[in-house]
């Protein structure tokens, strides 16, 4: 399974970035193998409009089956949920953190989105 989070830098040492469509990083973690790859979001980071749409499609387009993010607005989780991508929203600190409590079953599925469109 590949999870995708948002990070505020390449590892899973550096913060979650609570922000979905403007986060800074995905990194793709995937389960079976352990292996982190960084995924740059800079081309939505400074969007006017559509960071959360064009950002869903990237995740998705990187074969993700899990988001894990701070923050999901209504755009971005109607891709991501008809993509069939589940969504978590966490407020752990690290990669690391957060890959633990999925692990452990800790973390809920989001139902809906939990922002209004264009939240920063």
């Amino acid at each position: 399974m590949k999870v995708a989070l948002t990070s505020q830098g390449d590892s899973l040492d550096t913060a979650v970035d609570t922000r979905f469509g403007r986060a800074a990083k995905f990194l793709l973690w995937d389960s079976e193998t352990g292996a982190v790859t960084a995924v740059d979001n800079k081309q939505n980071l400074n969007a006017a409009q559509g960071a959360g749409i064009q950002s869903a499609m990237r995740v998705v387009e990187q074969g993700a089956d899990v988001v894990i993010t701070g923050h999901c607005g209504p755009k971005a989780f109607r891709v991501l949920s008809e993509a069939g991508v589940k969504i978590y929203l966490t407020k752990a600190g690290t990669g690391h953190e957060v890959i633990r409590l999925f692990q452990e079953g800790k973390l809920e599925i989001a139902a809906n989105a939990d922002v209004e469109g264009h939240w920063v």
